[in-house]
């Protein structure tokens, strides 16, 4: 390649990534009073199964500053680093009213009754809806768990009732505005 043709691909590469949506609107944040970015999660999101003997309760979240045409949201709770290719899907909620701006803790039951009105849940990787907490390999490195919520340009997300979780993130980011999230992580010793 001549230094020419490589300087018009950075170029193009600039110019479309100027052009892309922003993912991150200004202003757009999550907390957690349970959880801090960085921080390792506690016994209360370690899940109770799989050789783990955590608490498995969710964590509460709390959001603002969401992008103008927000008409709903959905939060994400993923561990890229689960040793299976891709990633492993701990909570997925969608279908969240706009006029709703947290989730308080312990709403990631299997019946989802703590959650804003119309809220639903989807089959996490561990097979079934709710909240499933952090239980990675004994001896991995720590694993990243990223908490998240996306702001939607839609009221629903039309989702089959058995749907997988990878199904629900295509549909998220169809209709995506913008997200926010933070990370923590967690593991055990071998």
């Amino acid at each position: 390649m001549t230094l020419h043709t490589n300087l018009r691909s950075v170029s193009l590469a600039v110019a479309l990534a100027a052009c892309a949506p922003i993912s991150q609107a200004a202003g757009f944040v999550l907390a957690s009073p349970d959880i801090k970015p960085g921080s390792t999660l506690t016994d209360a999101q370690v899940f109770n199964g799989f050789g783990c003997t955590g608490k498995n309760i969710s964590p509460a979240l709390k959001w603002s500053g969401a992008p103008k045409g927000t008409r709903s949201f959905a939060v994400t709770a993923y561990d890229p680093d689960a040793p299976t290719g891709s990633g492993w899907w701990h909570w997925v909620i969608y279908n969240i009213p706009a006029s709703a701006s947290d989730i308080p803790e312990g709403a990631g039951t299997a019946d989802g009754k703590g959650l804003p009105a119309g809220s639903m849940q989807g089959r996490t990787d561990f097979g079934a809806p709710g909240f499933g907490g952090a239980c990675p390999p004994p001896g991995d490195k720590p694993h990243r768990y990223i908490f998240t919520v996306h702001a939607l340009k839609t009221d629903k997300l039309d989702i089959p009732p058995d749907a997988t979780a990878a199904l629900i993130g295509y549909m998220i980011n169809a209709n995506k505005l913008a997200s926010a999230s933070f990370t923590a992580k967690y593991g055990r010793a071998k």
